[in-house]
């Protein structure tokens, strides 16, 4: 018996050592096919490389101190997943926008694969750059139009938002957290365009939508997740897989009941809104075999519709009353130049952008400040690209760190204060900066972008029109540093609203 467990033990040690020097050789062949001209990095562990360097509570702050050592192009390596990161407007520019087919691909996210979107067919956010998306961007977009993104129609249904959540806000007979009456108003904009209509704050299945929304979020970029992609074997786990995609799961049973009631009350010659008119598409294009226009992509794209165009928002005009209670004096300038140019009375439209350069200035320097989106959906290689002496091979993901070019002390007078003076000139004039980049550019920006900035300026000059932020009397001065997970967004904080008479 002895002698039994002896040769066991032995074996299994010598098991374990072979698997080990494995990794070990792995991890050495993985680290020569670089080259010498692939971009620098830290030294990594074998097997986890970098990832425990890495401060995924608050990865940008890894970035800058790596970019002071490395420059604004190092690697990093997730077990042996080499990824680049970009740093800095110089870099940004040309990869984002003179090289922008070249870093228009995505990596691939196993976790999706589960939903049954395998391949090309996912949507736009994480759709791999070939044929599939650029028929569902090209599609959405024109869809986009045709419900007024950027007309008068679109419009009036934000801004009839606007003073909905103004009023909610008046009903308010304390201080109050504003987060979920922003993302109530925010969130129904999206309804409005991808189902027809809006709901009731506290509705209880929109509730429920917003609520599944907010978990998704935390669990696609939670920690489970990231190992899953870096590991994708982990994926055919079938429980793991299922703790991380629990609240998608639900979500898309909850957009299919959607499409379900389009489908039987659909008419042609009717398009009610985002889902109808997919659904004309799907009709079209039933006989060729070579469209990605389907229910499977519907589901999708309507699922980054809420999730590109809800969070980020909702996040920026949190950000936005944020600034106005720690800066009153700002607050003050922007309700003068709403009374000058719009009144106490009328509704603020688009077209009163260009007659308020402050407004407009405060608006972008809370977009660059705030910051959300510091690190956008992670990109990879559609091809060999060669940037600033390094090549960079084909298939490689790359991590555009737009927090690095909206704080870029190159670029911006005070990049870590709140200013708004960075977007207007000696005469009080606005002046576009070539690096605000908070939707990204080149090829994968934000589709959303002109919707986003049609939400930013209504809801925000509606409101303070309206209504006069201030911290409530018995609370501490707000928290102005920010909470990562994804998105940059600030710490909880109540509001106090006072009426503009």
């Amino acid at each position: 018996m002895v002698e039994f467990f002896s040769f066991y033990f032995s074996n299994v040690f010598l098991l374990l050592i072979s698997f080990i020097a494995c990794l070990f050789f792995l991890d050495f062949i993985k680290s020569r096919k670089n080259g010498s001209q692939f971009p620098p990095g830290p030294k990594g562990i074998p097997f986890l490389g970098n990832i425990l360097q890495v401060d995924f509570k608050n990865p940008t702050k890894t970035f800058f101190q790596l970019k002071k050592e490395f420059g604004d192009i190092y690697s990093l390596q997730y077990f042996w997943t080499k990824t680049v990161v970009l740093n800095g407007f110089e870099v940004m520019k040309e990869a984002l926008i003179n090289r922008s087919e070249d870093i228009a691909d995505r990596p691939r996210f196993p976790i999706y694969e589960k939903v049954g979107c395998a391949g090309e067919t996912k949507g736009i956010v994480l759709a791999r750059y070939g044929s599939s998306w650029k028929e569902q961007r090209r599609f959405t977009l024109s869809t986009l139009r045709n419900f007024g993104m950027g007309k008068r129609s679109l419009e009036e249904r934000v801004a009839e938002e606007a003073r909905c959540l103004c009023s909610a806000f008046k009903a308010q007979k304390d201080q109050f957290d504003p987060h979920f009456l922003i993302n109530n108003a925010v969130a129904n904009v999206i309804c409005s365009i991808s189902f027809g209509d809006r709901f009731d704050y506290d509705d209880a299945k929109f509730q429920r939508l917003l609520r599944l929304f907010e978990e998704a979020l935390k669990a696609e970029f939670g920690l489970l997740a990231q190992i899953i992609h870096e590991i994708p074997v982990l994926a055919k786990i079938p429980w793991l897989i299922d703790r991380v995609m629990q609240p998608e799961y639900e979500i898309f049973k909850l957009l299919k009941e959607k499409v379900s009631e389009h489908q039987k009350t659909w008419n042609p010659d009717d398009i009610r809104d985002f889902i109808d008119a997919y659904l004309v598409e799907i009709e079209k294009v039933k006989d060729d075999s070579s469209s990605s226009i389907n229910e499977t992509n519907l589901l999708m794209t309507t699922y980054d519709l809420f999730g590109a165009g809800t969070e980020s928002t909702t996040t920026t005009l949190r950000w936005a009353l944020l600034y106005m209670i720690l800066y009153p004096d700002v607050q003050s300038k922007v309700q003068e130049e709403i009374d000058e140019v719009i009144g106490r009375e009328r509704t603020p439209t688009m077209g009163d952008v260009l007659q308020m350069p402050y407004t407009n200035a405060v608006i972008h320097e809370v977009q660059r400040c705030g910051d959300v989106v510091p690190l956008a959906m992670p990109h990879m290689t559609y091809k060999d690209m060669e940037i600033q002496g390094y090549i960079i091979p084909k298939g490689t993901t790359i991590i555009t760190n737009l927090s690095s070019v909206l704080k870029d002390q190159q670029v911006w007078e005070k990049p870590f204060q709140f200013y708004p003076k960075h977007f207007l000139d000696e005469n009080g004039k606005f002046v576009k900066r070539e690096a605000f980049m908070p939707f990204s550019a080149g090829r994968r920006a934000c589709l959303g972008e002109q919707l986003a900035r049609m939400e930013l300026f209504l809801f925000f000059t509606t409101l303070l029109q309206q209504l006069t932020f201030e911290i409530p009397n018995d609370q501490p001065r707000p928290r102005e540093d920010p909470l990562y997970a994804l998105t940059l967004s600030p710490h909880p904080y109540n509001i106090r609203v006072v009426a503009r008479e």
